[in-house]
């Protein structure tokens, strides 16, 4: 069999979405998915010299929420404050149950439901670049900055996690407020898991954490509820793309890869089972 037929014919079975088990394709899926995220956050850290704009931003942010009397970030931040024991789950919430959290899931999916696996993944992927072109359009410095408000940035005061540090430094971008991808990505961690499967506690367990993000983004001094909104729509943007990937994009590639393969319709199902029966 000519060597593009031999590709075409295995990458058809790394591609389907029925797949059990692991294979070699595996090995480079992990490889280019660690280097998509490794490359956003290192665009999402690169430099940002724009420290008047980010804070001019923010103030405008506050003026708009203060009209529409949704100023609620002080009084969030007051309360989470008001007990230990809040202010150690808000930080742990917003720096645990983020990217580690989507990690552990994804790869969990990566097993159990690879149609719904590779949802997330491109649903994550495709809004990380949405996000990536308005950080560096809009840049919006996070409500920790501004100080002569009361806020207090809880990580670096109370957990001694400072996002300034120098090993940090490279993978964080100090005015990358505007979209909030904490509260963002935990809502498709959790359409992801609804979707999966109808487990009661596993549905309750990424609600649960979609609800105490949407706090600890604002009790932290991270976000602002604006933050988080437009986190949500250009989250849902992502989805709606990677919607129609597996409804469009991906069957159209695989048809495209049957050509070359010379496999028809339904041929690569016959074609194994004449070949067991000949055994």
């Amino acid at each position: 069999m000519p060597l593009h037929r031999r590709l075409a014919r295995s990458m058809l079975l790394a591609t389907s979405p029925q797949r059990q088990g692991v294979g070699w394709w595996d090995v480079s899926e992990v490889a280019l998915v660690a280097l998509g995220f490794l490359l956003y956050f290192l665009v999402r850290g690169a430099p940002a010299d724009r420290t008047e704009d980010a804070l001019q931003h923010a103030r405008s942010i506050v003026d708009l929420e203060r009209s529409l009397g949704m100023f609620i970030e002080p009084h969030v931040q007051e309360w989470v404050l008001s007990a230990g024991i809040l202010w150690r789950l808000m930080n742990f919430v917003y720096f645990w149950f983020d990217f580690p959290l989507i990690v552990g899931v994804g790869l969990f999916m990566f097993f159990r439901s690879r149609t719904y696996y590779t949802l997330l993944r491109d649903s994550l992927l495709l809004s990380g670049g949405l996000a990536l072109l308005i950080y560096y359009t809009f840049p919006v410095a996070p409500p920790r900055y501004l100080t002569d408000l009361g806020f207090v940035d809880t990580l670096e005061v109370y957990s001694n996690l400072s996002y300034q540090a120098q090993s940090m430094q490279p993978f964080v971008n100090p005015y990358a407020a505007v979209p909030s991808l904490h509260v963002g990505w935990s809502a498709l961690l959790a359409y992801a898991v609804f979707r999966a499967t109808a487990n009661v506690f596993a549905r309750a367990a990424v609600l649960g954490v979609f609800v105490l993000q949407c706090i600890a983004v604002m009790g932290t001094g991270n976000h602002f509820a604006f933050d988080g909104f437009v986190g949500l729509l250009v989250c849902a943007l992502g989805l709606a793309m990677a919607m129609w990937l597996q409804r469009a994009g991906y069957p159209a590639v695989r048809g495209r890869l049957a050509a070359w393969a010379d496999i028809a319709p339904g041929g690569e199902a016959r074609r194994r089972r004449h070949e067991a029966r000949a055994e």
